[in-house]
């Protein structure tokens, strides 16, 4: 295999995310193959969205969604950077096929039921092969994983609060990502290292964010990543997370939205609810929104850690959380080219590659500022 030969894939390479993997690998000097069901769409977005995709070594390829295509897909590629969901549906196909040609696996899901069942099911399969499974590479997750990893630097902390807030709209896919999850999936928290379903009539809530007078409103966004990933941490036995959007108005609309497509959907078998779940949120969002302005598409990610003795909170302020993970999903896919990962099997990115290396970058692009963090004892 030559050295320029890509050995990294991007599934859903068309897509606003994935365009962004793609545009930081280009600025690691990877070579990397775009892939998606249409070759027309993919050679589009690449050459019209990817700046800088004159210099970047690439290779484009239409595949069905398929075990066997896409494990004919990953010959010579060492990790795939996956960006097609919802990934409870769409997410088993590609981990097996990852499983069965010995190819790490990223995403950048935030669906929890699929990371649970990532870490249940092929966690121990991916491990035996010195694989990583590393669902839920994003700034949603990653971001305040990497607060929580620095406020947890201080001994004595067992419990996380977590707020993740970012300015902007959600892409197509993660409408339909976010819509589908809420209505099929339940919400949990993690309470004494055992999963608490969140109240699913809870509503919006007031949530105290750091550098605002007024409150902003806040749901638990489908329970995230984090309390699965902290549920063997030792260190840690009690982690729930709020999310939300710096617009009101969007915010308060969503829970009557979810209500609204469960009653319609109501009685439907999965595939059938599935589709008609998907036909609401095109009807919501169906355009792609535009490039991030970091003026506008701010970030904050807090962390509250506190334990019997001692409290520890933790803000990282950013901008452009879909530029955050398009660097994320390239800085992992570059170590893992390099060297093996901190820990094989399901982890997350701050367990595989380490939460200041993955700070070190997000700073070095001029995506986060550096991190506020103050000590009580």
């Amino acid at each position: 295999m030559g050295s320029t030969t890509p050995r990294v894939l991007v599934y859903g390479a068309s897509g606003y995310t994935g365009r962004l993997i793609c545009e930081y690998l280009r600025e690691y000097g990877i070579p990397f193959v775009a892939a998606g069901r249409s070759k027309e769409t993919l050679q589009t977005s690449m050459e019209g969205n990817v700046p800088g995709i004159e210099t970047a070594e690439y290779e484009i390829v239409e595949v069905a969604h398929s075990p066997d295509e896409l494990a004919s897909l990953l010959d010579g590629i060492d990790v795939v950077c996956n960006t097609v969901g919802p990934f409870s549906r769409l997410g088993p196909d590609m981990v097996q096929a990852c499983l069965a040609t010995g190819t790490h696996y990223l995403d950048t899901t935030g669906e929890q039921d699929w990371l649970i069942r990532c870490d249940e099911e092929w966690s121990a399969a991916f491990a035996e092969k010195g694989l990583l499974l590393a669902p839920g590479i994003a700034q949603m997750y990653t971001t305040g994983e990497i607060a929580a990893q620095l406020a947890l630097e201080t001994p004595g902390m067992d419990t996380l609060d977590i707020a993740v807030f970012w300015g902007g709209s959600p892409t197509v896919a993660s409408t339909a990502t976010i819509l589908v999850n809420a209505a099929m999936s339940k919400a949990f928290h993690l309470r004494q290292n055992a999963y608490v379903e969140w109240d699913p009539q809870a509503g919006v809530q007031d949530v105290v964010i750091p550098g605002y007078h007024q409150p902003q409103l806040a749901l638990p966004w489908g329970g995230t990543s984090h309390p699965v990933w902290f549920r063997r941490d030792p260190r840690v036995a009690n982690v729930s997370v709020l999310g939300g959007v710096f617009d009101r108005a969007l915010m308060q609309g969503v829970p009557a939205i979810v209500a609204q497509a469960i009653e319609q959907t109501a009685g439907l078998d999965d595939d059938a609810r599935y589709a008609a779940l998907t036909q609401v949120a095109s009807s919501i969002r169906d355009a792609m929104p535009a490039r991030e302005n970091p003026r506008i598409n701010k970030s904050v990610d807090s962390v509250h850690a506190s334990g019997p003795l001692g409290r520890v909170h933790c803000a990282i302020f950013g901008n452009a959380n879909y530029k955050q993970t398009g660097l994320l999903q390239a800085v992992a896919a570059n170590h893992l080219l390099q060297a093996p990962p901190r820990r094989t099997g399901f982890a997350s990115a701050c367990q595989a590659f380490g939460h200041r290396e993955l700070l070190g970058a997000l700073r070095t692009f001029g995506l986060v500022a550096e991190p506020e963090l103050t000590v009580h004892r």
